[in-house]
C-alpha cells in the first residue's frame, strides 16, 4: 500500500460507492484523473467495485453511523493517498414508505448514515480538505423541495443535508473549501428500479410503460440515471464549477417548479 498519489493526482473520498449514484461518480472522477477512495460497509461488492473502477481506486470499508468510522476512513485515507481534495457524500439509507408507515428506527437510521454520516465525515475530512483548498459535495434529494408523503423520509433527510451543506458553506469561504450539494430527482439505482419492476409486476405494466406514466404525471424530460449525477458532481468540482459555493443544484428532469 503507497503513501502517496500517482504523481499530481488529486484524492476524492466518495461514500455510497459500492453502487448506483456513489458508484457512477467514483467512476467518473476515475475518469477526470482522480484517485478514488470508494467507502461502503465492508463487503465483497465494495472490493469488486474498487477493482472494477480501477485507476488507483481502493475500498474503505466504514460505517458512518460510527464517528470513529468515519475518523478511521479519513485516516486511512490520508495513510494511503497523503491527501483529500474532494468529498462526496452518496451514503444513504433512506426507506421507501408513507409517514405513518415508517418505524422509529428506520427514521433513525435514515438520519444516521445520510445525515450524521455526511456530518461525520465533512468533520473529519475538513483539516485535509483545508490544506488541499478542496471541495464538499453532497447528494440530497428533490424530496427536499417537494415532499410527498409515497416517499416520506426522502424529503426531511435531504432537507437537513441542505441545510448543512449551507452551513459548512458558510465556514468553509474563511477555510477555502467549496461546499455545494445535487438535488436528484427520481434516477435508475439498481435500488430504485427494483421498486419500479415490483410496481410495474402488480399493475401488469411492462418496466418502460411505468416509467413513460411517470414521465408524463411528474412533467419530467425524462428519469435520470447515476451517469447525469455524477457529470453534475464532477462540474461542481471542477474549476469551471469554482463560483459555485453554497449552491443546490436540482438535477430533475425540471420536476421541481418552483423558482
Amino acid at each position: 500500500m503507497g503513501t502517496t498519489t500517482r504523481s499530481g493526482a488529486r484524492v476524492a473520498l466518495v461514500t455510497g460507492a459500492s453502487e448506483g449514484i456513489g458508484r457512477a461518480v467514483a467512476e467518473r472522477l476515475a475518469r477526470d484523473g482522480y484517485r478514488v477512495a470508494m467507502a461502503a460497509r465492508p463487503s465483497a461488492k465494495l472490493e469488486r467495485a474498487a477493482a472494477e473502477v480501477g485507476s488507483g481506486a481502493f475500498a474503505v470499508g466504514c460505517d458512518l453511523t460510527r464517528q470513529r468510522d468515519a475518523e478511521k476512513a479519513v485516516a486511512q485515507v490520508e495513510a494511503h493517498a497523503g491527501r483529500i481534495d474532494a468529498l462526496v457524500n452518496c451514503a444513504s439509507a433512506t426507506r421507501f414508505g408513507t409517514a405513518l408507515s415508517l418505524t422509529d428506527e428506520e427514521w433513525v437510521t435514515g438520519f444516521e448514515v445520510k445525515v450524521f454520516g455526511a456530518l461525520r465525515l465533512i468533520r473529519a475530512a475538513w483539516p485535509l480538505l483545508a490544506a488541499s483548498g478542496g471541495a464538499v459535495v453532497s447528494i440530497g434529494g428533490i424530496g427536499a423541495r417537494t415532499p410527498r408523503d409515497a416517499t416520506a423520509m426522502s424529503g426531511p433527510l435531504s432537507a437537513a443535508l441542505l441545510a448543512l451543506t449551507k452551513v459548512f458553506a458558510d465556514r468553509g469561504r474563511a477555510d477555502g473549501i467549496r461546499v455545494n450539494a445535487v438535488n436528484p430527482g427520481a434516477v435508475r439505482t439498481p435500488r430504485f428500479t427494483a421498486m419500479l419492476e415490483r410496481q410495474a409486476a402488480e399493475r401488469g405494466l411492462a418496466l418502460e410503460e411505468l416509467v413513460a406514466e411517470m414521465v408524463r404525471r411528474d412533467e419530467i424530460t425524462r428519469l435520470g440515471t447515476p451517469q447525469d449525477i455524477a457529470g453534475v458532481v464532477a462540474f461542481l468540482l471542477s474549476a469551471e464549477g469554482e463560483l459555485l459555493h453554497g449552491a443546490i443544484v436540482d438535477a430533475d428532469g425540471g420536476r421541481t417548479k418552483g423558482i
